[in-house]
């Protein structure tokens, strides 16, 4: 692996979904398809919950893998790079500098079906030269997200759940769902109608899978925090970290005909019941 210590090369991430995210110098993004990733992935077994880091250093892009299990890839004009594994002692064992240019980025599967990471690696000048200063890349389709969440996740629906009595009143003045409220309406939209029954008759089970909905919910909180949408200092009430979600486009009211697509319901359910 070479290294170049330019310091004017800029990188963004292209999900499967299409959504773009810019990597600002000197940050880093972990990816994979638990909910703990600054990144969500929709992907099999064969991506690690924590699959891989994408740094922006002087000289380009380094992807890196961080999982103790599995492989990554990064993939190339010509060449395909297995990533080693972390370590015995935790480190990880090597990683690709992308200069300049794409790499594609992903398990095995996630190359061989054609749904990876696009890694773009440019000329930092020639970026800003091409956007048109609202946050855009040069082709200007696509929007730059600080913060971006797979919709084929349990994290997205708890989020759309959450953040839905505001997407419909834009004054704000209805009330937002509890922790129980999203745990319940989670289930209507999975159409899981035997756990319907058993929520609403079985404590224990209410409990368990509100507390699952909890999780979620820190896992949110947690997200905005580390990337910055808000003051260190601001209390991270319920109206704050909704309206942080959807003032930065994280989810928005196009989202809500998500419930309306049975496919999407149908990926849901899988994640939730399966």
């Amino acid at each position: 692996m070479t290294t170049d210590t330019t310091a004017t090369a800029t990188a963004h991430v292209t999900t499967p979904a299409g959504r773009v995210i810019g990597i600002p110098a000197g940050s880093r993004l972990v990816f994979g398809r638990g909910p703990d990733a600054d990144l969500v992935i929709s992907a099999g077994r064969g991506l690690s919950r924590r699959a891989g880091v994408i740094e922006a250093v002087g000289g380009g892009a380094l992807v890196t893998n961080i999982s103790f299990t599995h492989a990554l890839y990064a993939d190339g004009d010509g060449f395909r790079i297995r990533l080693p594994r972390v370590g015995q002692s935790g480190e990880p064992a090597g990683g690709w500098l992308v200069q300049r240019g794409t790499a594609l980025i992903g398990s095995r599967a996630m190359l061989d079906e054609g749904q990876p990471l696009r890694l773009v690696v440019t000329d930092r000048a020639a970026a800003e030269g091409g956007s048109d200063g609202a946050g855009r890349t040069a082709a200007g389709d696509q929007t730059l997200l600080p913060l971006y969440l797979d919709p084929n996740t349990k994290l997205f629906l708890v989020a759309l759940i959450w953040c839905r009595p505001w997407l419909i009143d834009t004054a704000r003045s209805t009330p937002l769902p509890r922790t129980p409220e999203i745990a319940r309406a989670a289930l209507e939209a999975t159409g899981a109608h035997h756990e319907i029954e058993c929520f609403d008759t079985d404590t224990a089970f209410r409990d368990r899978l509100s507390a699952r909905v909890g999780e979620h919910l820190k896992v949110l909180r947690r997200k905005i925090v580390e990337r910055g949408l808000v003051r260190p200092d601001l209390r991270l009430s319920d109206e704050v970290a909704v309206g942080v979600l959807i003032e930065n486009g994280i989810v928005s009211a196009d989202d809500l005909d998500r419930f309306a697509d049975p496919a999407w319901s149908s990926r849901q359910e899988d994640l939730w019941w399966t």
